[in-house]
């Protein structure tokens, strides 16, 4: 599954976009062969997500947004 990627910064939030149809305004990520792979770059986007129910919503909409809160000290 090749996936593209969008991402907003704000103080608080990183919102992350993520496509499997390329779009000018989209970043290439890669090839994702099995969900082994989208298992790993999921949980190195933040350690809290289930990582297996996005994989499942990416792969039935071909799109899914994030939002991550950002540590703040």
């Amino acid at each position: 599954m090749k996936i593209y990627k969008s991402q907003t910064l704000t103080p608080t939030h990183k919102i992350i976009r993520l496509n499997c149809e390329a779009h000018s305004d989209l970043e290439y990520l890669g090839e994702f062969s099995s969900d082994t792979d989208l298992k790993e770059f999921f949980l190195s986007l933040d350690a809290s997500i289930d990582a297996e129910k996005n994989i499942q919503l990416l792969k039935y909409y071909g799109y899914l947004h994030l939002l991550i809160k950002v540590k703040t000290l």
